[in-house]
């Protein structure tokens, strides 16, 4: 067994889930916390893409906000069927956690040392096979307020996903694409999008 196969799928005494001054809810660290350390596993139902569009909006009144992570061609992880606080982790531009897919399971790791109280974060990097226009760059506002934010969850169209690091995937965007002839989402992409700031969970 891998030892990121040993990470917690829920750690209370580590890390907690409360307000964020970025938006809605947010997940904080309780103590000290390592670069490389393995903080939590991002679980829920494990579907296929068929059913996730079928349940998708999760929230129709804001169609945007998923619980969804892709981790391979057939499958996706609904957060919203037996999740954990990791579901709560927001995005930021410069991140301090990033999301790492070993075997068909999604690990948050620490990419530095994380004081106590701090916000955890990691970078979405939403990838949608599409033009990006200033509408669909709207669809995705970043509010993480880094120096170095890009202004949406949307990577940068010139950066490719590495093997192996977990992506959030947006299930608005892939029926849209399959809709359509010749749309397809990039499959090594996986996507939770975000709620506004002061919006009521």
């Amino acid at each position: 067994m891998p030892p990121a196969a040993q990470a917690p799928r829920s750690d209370t005494r580590r890390i907690q889930t409360r307000r964020s001054g970025v938006h809605g809810k947010g997940v904080f660290a309780l103590q000290d916390l390592a670069e490389g350390e393995t903080l939590i596993e991002y679980v829920g139902e494990v579907i296929r893409w068929k059913e996730a569009l079928r349940r998708h909006p999760h929230d129709p009144s804001d169609p945007n906000h998923t619980f969804y992570f892709h981790i391979d061609e057939d499958h996706v992880i609904d957060a919203k069927v037996d999740g954990n606080s990791s579901r709560w982790i927001n995005h930021s531009c410069k991140p301090n956690c990033e999301a790492d897919e070993d075997d068909g399971r999604v690990f948050i790791k620490a990419l530095r040392n994380i004081k106590a109280g701090d916000e955890l974060f990691y970078d979405y990097g939403l990838i949608i096979d599409a033009r990006y226009t200033p509408k669909l760059l709207a669809e995705y506002p970043c509010w993480c307020g880094a120096k170095s934010c890009r202004g949406t969850l949307l990577a940068p169209k010139d950066k490719a996903s590495k093997p192996g690091k977990a992506k959030k995937h947006s299930a608005k965007k892939t029926a849209k694409a399959q809709s359509q002839p010749g749309g397809e989402v990039l499959k090594e992409s996986a996507k939770k999008s975000k709620k506004k700031p002061g919006k009521k969970d």
